[in-house]
């Protein structure tokens, strides 16, 4: 048997939910047109949230053993949503920035690749449903 993650939520009020993960607490609540009070972000976001920080936090994994030093490193990503019910995302696109001092550009696609191809289960998971796609930018410091 393999490893098992295990995530609960304990309602509030409204439309407010308490989430528990990992021993960390995050409010997740609804707009208030639907009834909430914007006491936290959708869940919806949330998962776009773990998609961007899992392959960030492999990318700079990576290029740590790689030896490359980022001044700044920020990735980021749009998810469309499909109009009919259940709404839900149909594709996605990472934007991965980093800014430094000669970066090694191919180093960097190795790390971005790497990280979308082999270790990011995030984005594996999704990508068996939806298509993403990724671009990288280097802006020199």
């Amino acid at each position: 048997m393999g490893n098992k993650h295990t995530v609960s939520v304990n309602y509030q009020s409204d439309m407010a939910f308490e989430a528990t993960v990992n021993g960390h607490k995050i409010m997740i609540d609804a707009d208030e047109k639907v009834g909430g009070k914007d006491r936290g972000p959708r869940p919806k976001p949330l998962m776009l949230a773990a998609l961007v920080g899992c392959t960030g936090m492999d990318v700079i994994s990576i290029l740590k053993k790689m030896r490359v030093e980022v001044e700044d490193f920020d990735v980021s990503v749009d998810g469309d949503l499909g109009e009919e019910h259940p709404v839900s995302y149909t594709k996605m696109h990472i934007v991965y920035s980093f800014t430094g001092k000669d970066l090694p550009k191919d180093k960097i696609e190795k790390a971005v690749n790497l990280s979308q191809d082999r270790y990011c289960g995030v984005s594996d998971f999704y990508r068996k449903v939806i298509p993403i796609t990724h671009e990288i930018k280097i802006i020199e410091s």
